[in-house]
């Protein structure tokens, strides 16, 4: 890992979060279903389903995946910030390729839980036929899976200003019961059937006990209401400390197997993130308009797999 000046790379955080993280017009289209491929942003991969493919490749998932269940194809609603945005397509392809899903994203950059609720209106970055209880009802999703880095800069307005740096504790309390009223949208929305799967976030450089304390939240949230956590941050995270930071990590059996995933095959280590950008997994550089990865990208093939793992087990 790099060497790198805190207060430097503290800065950048924020320019991060209130930059390329938090594009408002990221999603100003309505949610779809996802293509069966990703267009002209990159070449066919063993995450990403070539044009007009509808045949699984065995290369596509983990080489031990299952076989999809024996039970209805779930449907699974997608919903998160720049993170998720990032990654919708990867997950999206691994859902459908291992357990035959009917899959939807609503991934909005720059946001938190906050923007999903109801009744934000003009505060929040999602607009109201987007809300997690408005998809819920369309839907009729058995998943939504949430994936929220814990926006702590204060870049979306439902935030009313809190921040991790200035009101610390004020930021957690707002957090987890924000945490508590999208959980009871989504179930009142959806019954009973519908599940949600909290992911747990990965390191953060500058505040790493924010991140952790994030999760704890998550944890907290899906034992409360009987909901699911996929700790897809642990997958991008070293295995003697899950909330220590780290740009590359050695490379997994996966990865040896399939180059593209091991960006340095010489040292059996691969890239997680760009030199220059710590928060995001996607290994082509930010836009001023938020898209899904372009690129084969290590990190947010490893969290998808972990997603796509805890509704399979959820399944079986």
């Amino acid at each position: 890992m790099r060497k790198r000046n805190l207060w430097s790379a503290g800065v950048l955080a924020g320019l991060l979060l209130l930059g390329a993280c938090g594009d408002p017009g990221s999603g100003d289209a309505a949610p779809a279903d996802l293509p069966d491929a990703t267009g002209s942003a990159a070449p066919p991969e063993p995450s990403v389903p070539p044009s007009g493919s509808t045949r699984p490749r065995a290369d596509r998932g983990a080489p031990d995946a299952p076989d999809a269940p024996d039970k209805p194809a779930p449907k699974v609603l997608y919903l998160g910030d720049s993170l998720a945005m990032e990654n919708q397509d990867v997950l999206g392809a691994q859902l459908k390729d291992r357990l035959g899903a009917r899959y939807r994203s609503a991934p909005y950059s720059g946001t938190t839980l906050c923007d999903y609720l109801d009744g934000t209106g003009e505060d929040s970055l999602v607009p109201d036929k987007d809300k997690a209880a408005a998809l819920v009802r369309a839907q009729r999703p058995d998943y939504v899976v949430l994936q929220f880095w814990g926006n702590a800069w204060g870049y979306t307005p439902c935030m009313k200003g809190i921040t991790y740096d200035k009101r610390r504790a004020e930021y957690f309390a707002r957090y987890a019961a924000d945490a508590r009223r999208l959980a009871a949208q989504i179930r009142g929305a959806g019954g009973e059937r519908t599940r949600v799967v909290w992911v747990l976030q990965g390191p953060d450089a500058i505040t790493p006990d924010r991140v952790r304390r994030v999760n704890a939240i998550y944890e907290a949230q899906a034992r409360a209401s009987g909901d699911l956590v996929a700790d897809a941050g642990k997958a991008v995270a070293p295995a003697s400390d899950r909330y220590t930071w780290v740009e590359k990590l050695p490379c997994t059996a996966y990865e040896r197997e399939h180059s593209a995933y091991c960006t340095e095959r010489g040292t059996g280590r691969t890239a997680l993130h760009l030199d220059d950008d710590f928060l995001h997994f996607c290994l082509a550089p930010t836009t001023a308009r938020s898209r899904p990865c372009p690129v084969r990208s290590p990190g947010i093939r490893r969290m998808a797999s972990v997603v796509t793992e805890r509704v399979a087990t959820d399944l079986r």
